[in-house]
């Protein structure tokens, strides 16, 4: 009878291991999944109390910690969380499973903090993404007193696989997520410096950005004030109006060195950092900081600095970095159009743009797309391998999910730059971009295309893409539109395009949002040598006509 129990209980704990896979496996969000990953091992193991320690960057400590079994008052008794060392740093630096009768006779043991619970037997087994330790479980008292066993051990480490996979597709989710919101701010960022002339709010949109961007608690923008002196030009977060308008010594501070030397530098501590600039660090009580000098065509013209990662951890990361780069590159471009606000500098930074979306564009079809493909064909190859229905729903609404992202994935990458303006001319992009609209908006559009076998020079086509895009775009936002017509032709020794819509209307300088788009068409089409006029009035609809020459 003892033997069909133990049979009994060891199906059991099978069926709670499969439903577990199941259930972490549909589990996006990277926290709530290390939380149900500790609550499973206890119920698995029959372990009072578990934790999962996750380890930091230098591979020697904790720098995360999820527990199951200890209540709120417990914790805040305790204070703060371990970081590794005792029995928990055994763990980290040899990454075996450890299984103790007793704790406390363990040499590397140092005892618990006051108000921790009492704690005897005790079970560690690490969590491992592609052979690197990612953290450990940690399982202590087990249920009616006894030890743990083999069969522990064992079921804890297949949890422990199993989690490794949930835990990537988890973290390759957020990755894609983070990176769609990133190229989706970009393209506004891009968008909005083409347009802003103004130096200062320029500046100050370009701080704010990036501090959203990082999540830091603060973000400067020093430029050359003289030939040995910075400028607080811009600041935005936490204290930044106790720094706005200092002047930092160029060969006495970090944002001089960085000026100088033309090239990212990330500090995970200001204090130990003998360039830093301590009067500016103790105003702003920050601890670490990313400096990214603004260059343009090897000269630097400023430097962004962001401090103070928001959470536990104030340290940036490597992403963080080429983040913070890939934004100071497009605001060293606008910020050298600002400054010397030419024909020639506009046309530079337009062409810098296309290539830049056109990069992008590439990269997150290829790149971010694929993986999202191949987690699709992971989860379709779960999802035959699941036989309970509420599994396979769960891996059904995670598939669907996946498929929403790839959708916007690749909608966005159309939207940067698409791939059929650089292969096959202006007439199929176009197709595309009208067929689009008319599918997103559901308003009834005319569109007529007559540009005869021969490709247009290529700064026209994508002058042209690019004001019929933002038109609609514009449509899409302000108008209220029952039908739209878009007219492209060539006409003698000129090629024109003509937008109209029986829309809204507007005065002509009462949206500043608008107005921005406007903006950026004037300029681009004033590149070509072209011409644009715009119509409207409120409840009169708008026409755009854009003419560009052919030469």
């Amino acid at each position: 009878m003892k033997g069909s129990e133990r049979n009994a209980d060891g199906t059991d704990r099978l069926r709670l291991l499969v439903e577990a896979g199941i259930a972490l496996s549909s589990e996006l969000s990277l926290d709530a999944l290390l939380q149900q990953i500790v609550e499973t091992a206890a119920k698995l193991a029959g372990a009072r109390y578990a934790a999962l320690g996750v380890v930091d960057r230098s591979g020697r400590g904790l720098e995360r910690f999820f527990t199951a079994g200890v209540d709120a008052e417990t914790h805040a008794a305790i204070g703060q969380l371990p970081r590794g060392r005792g029995i928990l740093g055994v763990v980290i630096r040899d990454p075996r499973p450890l299984r103790l009768a007793d704790l406390a006779t363990h040499p590397e043991s140092v005892g618990f903090p006051p108000g921790h619970p009492p704690m005897t037997t005790f079970l560690g087994v690490p969590i491992l993404l592609r052979g690197l330790v990612y953290g450990n479980l940690y399982l202590s008292e087990k249920e009616h007193g006894g030890e743990f066993d083999e069969e522990d051990e064992h079921l804890t480490q297949l949890l422990a696989a199993q989690a490794a996979v949930a835990i990537e597709n988890a973290r390759l989710y957020e990755s894609s997520t983070r990176w769609l919101h990133y190229l989706e701010s970009l393209n506004e960022i891009a968008a909005a410096l083409t347009s802003e002339l103004d130096l200062e709010p320029m500046l100050e949109m370009v701080a704010g950005r990036l501090r959203e961007l990082l999540d830091a608690r603060v973000v400067l923008i020093a430029l050359p004030d003289s030939d040995d002196a910075l400028r607080v030009a811009a600041a935005r977060g936490e204290g930044a109006e106790t720094v706005a308008g200092e002047r930092l010594s160029v060969g006495g501070s970090k944002v001089g060195r960085v000026l100088a030397r033309a090239r990212s530098e990330r500090i995970d501590s200001i204090v130990d950092d003998p360039e830093v600039d301590q009067h500016i660090a103790r105003a702003l009580g920050v601890t670490s900081a990313i400096y990214t000098p603004l260059v343009v065509q090897g000269r630097a013209l400023g430097v962004v600095a962001a401090h103070d990662k928001a959470g536990d951890d104030p340290r940036f990361e490597d992403d963080d970095v080429r983040l913070a780069e890939s934004l100071a590159h497009r605001a060293a471009i606008a910020l050298d159009l600002s400054q010397r606000v030419s024909r020639e500098a506009v046309q530079r930074v337009v062409e810098a743009q296309e290539l830049e979306r056109k990069r992008l564009a590439r990269e997150l079809h290829d790149e971010t797309g694929q993986a999202l493909t191949s987690m699709l064909l992971e989860l379709k190859s779960l999802e035959q391998a699941i036989e309970t229905e509420a599994g396979s729903e769960h891996v059904a609404a995670l598939r669907a999910l996946v498929v929403e992202t790839l959708r916007n994935v690749r909608r966005l990458a159309v939207e940067l730059r698409p791939t059929a303006l650089d292969d096959f001319g202006l007439a199929p992009a176009l197709e595309r971009l009208v067929g689009t609209y008319g599918e997103q908006s559901s308003v009834a559009i005319d569109f007529e295309l007559r540009l005869g076998s021969d490709r247009l020079p290529s700064e026209v086509e994508t002058t042209l893409y690019r004001i019929v895009q933002e038109a609609l775009t514009n449509i899409a936002k302000h108008a209220d539109a029952g039908r739209v017509s878009v007219v492209v032709a060539r006409r003698g020794d000129a090629v024109m395009a003509l937008i109209e819509d029986d829309g809204a209307g507007f005065e002509p300088d009462g949206n500043p949002n608008r107005g921005l788009g406007l903006v950026g068409m004037r300029e681009r089409i004033a590149l070509v040598g072209g011409r644009l006029r715009i119509e409207t009035a409120p409840g009169r609809g708008t026409t755009i006509a854009a003419e560009i020459p052919l030469r």
